[in-house]
């Protein structure tokens, strides 16, 4: 264990914005949405900032020697932000899930506290722990009285007497303190949610065939809730349960389902890689989702809509990327067969519905 004292940069972005009552799935994916979110803004670290560690929504980042220029901060400030709000709006058009944590991560803010200080840092195996009374200080920060929770602040330590401004026009600092046990610390700190207004609009990824044609179109009615329907159709692990000629299917990606994530569809006949391609999603009207294949030839489409509290129509209906011949050699060779897999199917969902459990608020 080796130990050097030292001055330097004390950075700390931190997440906030998750209630606390959530029940087990819910816990499960705001976990998994918050790696995503900390994995973001290691990517984004553009001044070489080093990481201490990450304490479960926050990250320590150091940097010794000479604090960088206050113009150099606010554009890794800015970039943190700006990517932090990109991946959760992009999240939030594309996933399936419906639950407390997914549909509220829109919801989530950063806010950064900086400051410049003396500590020290020890070798525990492969991390770089820092230790001493400004560490200690910089995490007080965060717990403070500003109302909202995106902001960027600054200690007077790490201003050094200058004007934090001139970097955008709708900037204003305002000056603030933090009492702690033995000190007054004094900083200044500046919203940061104007950012916002420049992150360009989602743009959906275009994963289906630009010019498809309905080719089959197959529709049961069931006895049961869209949003039970949903749960169970929409499910990949529940798939080889009902959809006939499917095996199994393999998730390709680690981030939870949602438009661009891809499967591997494991068949009697051989295996696809399939993308979801499309989601709408109206529980009082209809929830629509796709699927295509990785070179968009095909497109399959789970319409659901609500007829009454309990009672769903299913139609699972198949395009083609339009191409008179492929479309002719789909009538005569391969609709019967598809059809008759799509009805088997739909019996196939009818005898397992009675035994799937819907997760509390899904």
């Amino acid at each position: 264990m080796s130990t050097m004292e030292n001055k330097g940069l004390i950075f700390i972005p931190d997440i906030s914005g998750f209630t606390r009552f959530m029940h087990e799935t819910e816990i499960e994916h705001g976990r998994h949405i918050i790696q995503e979110l900390l994995e973001t803004l290691v990517n984004a670290n553009q001044i070489g900032l080093e990481i201490s560690e990450i304490e479960g929504d926050a990250i320590l980042f150091f940097k010794f020697g000479q604090a960088p220029e206050l113009e150099a901060l606010y554009r890794q400030v800015e970039r943190m932000f700006c990517d932090f709000h990109k991946y959760l709006i992009a999240y939030d058009n594309r996933r399936f899930c419906q639950c407390k944590a997914c549909v509220s991560a829109v919801n989530l803010t950063l806010k950064v506290v900086a400051h410049y200080g003396e500590f020290t840092t020890y070798q525990v195996k492969n991390f770089r722990k820092l230790i001493g009374k400004d560490i200690i200080v910089a995490h007080q920060l965060l717990k403070n009285e500003i109302d909202q929770h995106e902001y960027w602040l600054v200690t007077q330590n790490l201003l050094k007497g200058q004007k934090p401004d001139g970097f955008t026009d709708w900037m204003q600092w305002y000056p603030g303190s933090k009492t702690t046990e033995t000190e007054q610390i004094p900083f200044q700190y500046t919203q940061i949610g104007p950012l916002k207004a420049s992150i360009p609009p989602y743009e959906p990824p275009l994963l289906e065939p630009k010019d498809k044609v309905q080719v089959l179109s197959v529709s049961k009615e069931y006895d049961a809730d869209i949003k039970k329907l949903f749960f169970t159709t929409g499910h990949l692990e529940l798939r080889h349960r009902w959809q006939a000629g499917v095996k199994s299917i393999e998730e390709l990606d680690h981030f939870l389902p949602g438009v661009g994530s891809r499967h591997r569809r494991i068949r009697e006949d051989g295996e696809t890689i399939m993308y979801a391609s499309g989601f709408t999603y109206d529980p009082e009207s209809r929830i629509i989702f796709s699927e295509s294949d990785e070179q968009l030839t095909n497109t399959l489409y789970f319409v659901l809509e609500k007829l009454a509290e309990n009672r769903t129509r299913l139609t699972l209906e198949y395009y083609l990327k339009k191409n008179p011949l492929k479309q002719l050699a789909f009538q005569l060779f391969k609709k019967d067969k598809m059809e008759a897999e799509f009805r088997k199917s739909q019996e196939n969902l009818e005898a397992l519905l009675p035994q799937i459990h819907v997760p509390v608020d899904f």
